[in-house]
């Protein structure tokens, strides 16, 4: 049961991700993504908004949103 949960957490993760890196995608809809992955709340979730907050093609709002949305992950960690 756990293998199922990871993998579908990893198909979410994948799939917001893309959303959140893709260009041709609405801002609001990129920001919504970025929110829906800061709340898998996983090691890799974390590391996917790192990845999205060094995405100099990604606006300030939406690098911003994953800093904080990371640094979220961290605190709920300790």
């Amino acid at each position: 049961m756990t293998d199922f949960l990871e993998e579908t957490q990893n198909d979410e993760l994948k799939k917001y991700t893309g959303i959140a890196s893709d260009m041709q995608m609405d801002a609001k809809l990129r920001s919504q993504a970025i929110d829906l992955i800061g709340n898998i709340r996983t090691h890799e979730a974390l590391l996917a908004l790192l990845s999205l907050a060094a995405n100099e093609k990604l606006g300030f709002n939406e690098r911003d949103l994953s800093l904080k949305k990371a640094r979220d992950i961290i605190k709920a960690s300790r």
